[in-house]
């Protein structure tokens, strides 16, 4: 395959540019706009798989922004302070899970919201939330992290509000405090690098770090702030009400940006401390972040009647078996059983990244087919759905067996592997897991019956299937869900590992900027 070197920057500067294009284009023609939007989607999509595929057979990519030769940090600095933008495998991996879930949701958006004066804002948010993700996956600079992740936060609160209605603009309110609290925890901590070390490049901080009481104090804040974003309990709750009043569409990629800060998260902890810090205490501190996650989240979920809500609650919950996965990998890191058991739990936490991506976002949109049939969340006014949205009620069906870990579905491969790592730690991590999952296909089993079984509904006019572009949104997410859980080992081999890797080897990660 033929590469370009300009495409980690391209990546990110397509939809900047699309964003504010997009509004003249609108004054032309609404068509038009569709059709553009939807156009830069599908080449960011083609473009990270060009970049994914290059990363994962030829290894770390390196763009330097202003360089002759943007592939090398230039020497005659004594230290990195161009903007450096560093794609290792976990980078690609997470860029992966953002513009597939971004194009999904611009698919299934075309029909699902309605024509007005605010929809070329909409599709503008859009893009600029798709740069926010990749720009924070992509950088190996600290204060430009700290910029992309308030990118994302801006433009995510102005979506959240985009309807406009009380619970909504509570919701974005909610989101927008967690975030400028975060965000200065990530400004805080920076500061503190940069008194030290006068370095804000990422491998350079890593290469040079002393592990002061300074260095603690930012670890904190780092693991506080990112933990915070991703929807872990006990600072989750701002994912409830941002979640469930959001639009559709926009609800799946904030299941996407929740996880471009599980993505900081990882990457302070392993490459930009990796083993000055104790393996054990951190690792555990995340375990106990993953059980929580995992037990409240479900437990919440289990009484809810509003559809979305409840599905919110569970995005919670199955971010937990993501930091059960590594935070087993990070305790197990540095012993003899990490070989074994610390990187298969590593993999399942991180296969469970985008497996979690494609069926939460697969899920919100079949709850956002429902509402746009019906006007309501409520569960206990819908029924009889299967009859005339058969479809919706298909995708719902396999989005539901792959959150509870249902074989064929990708969710089982992800969690087996969890399972299995977890036990070597303690069976009670395993038993805990599987209640979860167990929980899990309890509370969708009484979705399914409630929103799609039983007679058909009489007293709702107009009740059928909802336009085609809404099914294709559905389906593009439904196929990476049927392809993953019927070819998982391929998955894990060919992308899932090299993410781990890359994760995991710190040297590389400082040396692709640093030298040798």
């Amino acid at each position: 395959m033929i590469y370009n070197e300009a495409i980690p920057a391209i990546l990110i500067g397509l939809p900047l540019l699309a964003a504010f294009i997009t509004p003249i284009i609108n004054l032309a023609s609404r068509k038009a706009r569709n059709a553009f939007v939807i156009a830069v989607l599908a080449i960011e999509e083609l473009l990270i798989i060009l970049l994914a595929w290059h990363v994962f057979t030829d290894g770390i990519v390196i763009y330097t922004m202003g360089a002759k030769n943007p592939g090398i940090v230039p020497l005659q600095a004594a230290v990195p302070i161009r903007i450096v933008l560093e794609i290792d495998g976990m980078a690609a991996f997470m860029g992966l899970i953002s513009c597939t879930v971004a194009m999904a949701a611009g698919i299934y958006s075309i029909s699902f919201i309605k024509e007005g004066n605010g929809k070329s804002r909409y599709y503008t948010l859009l893009l600029i939330m798709l740069a926010g993700m990749l720009g924070m996956e992509f950088t190996g600079d600290l204060f430009n992290l700290f910029v992309f992740l308030e990118i994302l936060s801006i433009a995510s609160c102005g979506l959240i509000a985009y309807r406009q209605h009380a619970d909504a603009v509570e919701g974005a309110f909610k989101y927008l405090v967690v975030s400028n609290i975060a965000a200065l925890f990530v400004l805080f901590a920076i500061a503190l690098f940069y008194a030290q070390y006068d370095l804000l490049n990422i491998a350079a901080i890593a290469k040079v770090m002393q592990y002061t009481q300074l260095d603690k104090i930012a670890l904190v804040l780092l693991v506080a702030a990112f933990a915070m974003k991703c929807g872990s309990v006990p600072m989750h709750f701002w994912a409830p009400d941002s979640y469930s009043t959001a639009p559709a569409a926009i609800t799946a990629m904030l299941v996407a940006a929740s996880q471009a800060s599980l993505y900081a998260l990882f990457r302070v902890c392993f490459t930009l401390y990796g083993s000055l810090m104790d393996y054990q205490t951190i690792g555990l501190a995340i375990i106990i972040f993953g059980l929580l996650s995992m037990f409240i989240g479900v437990t919440m979920a289990l009484p809810q009647k509003d559809i979305k809500r409840l599905m919110a609650y569970h995005a919670i919950s199955q971010t937990g078996y993501m930091l059960l996965g590594v935070g087993v990998g990070l305790y197990l890191l540095g012993s003899s059983d990490f070989n074994v058991y610390g990187i298969k739990a590593m993999e399942g936490g991180i296969f469970h990244i985008i497996n979690h991506a494609m069926y939460k976002g697969l899920l919100f949109l079949t709850a956002g087919a429902i509402y746009y049939r019906l006007g309501t969340r409520n569960l206990n006014e819908m029924g009889g759905l299967g009859h005339t949205m058969k479809f919706t009620s298909i995708f719902f069906i396999i989005g539901a067996l792959a959150i509870a870990g249902i074989p064929p579905f990708n969710g089982f491969a992800s969690k087996l592997l969890i399972y299995e790592a977890c036990y070597k730690v303690s069976p009670i991590l395993s038993i805990v897991a599987m209640l979860v999952s167990v929980l899990t296909l309890a509370s969708f089993i009484k979705v399914f019956h409630s929103a799609f079984m039983g007679p058909k509904m009489h007293d709702v006019k107009d009740v059928k299937e909802v336009p085609k572009s809404m099914l294709v949104g559905m389906a593009v997410l439904t196929f990476v869900i049927i392809f993953f859980g019927l070819f998982p080992g391929w998955v894990v081999s060919h992308i899932v590992h090299p993410a781990v890797m890359a994760l995991v080897d710190k040297t590389a990660y400082i040396n692709a900027v640093m030298g040798g």
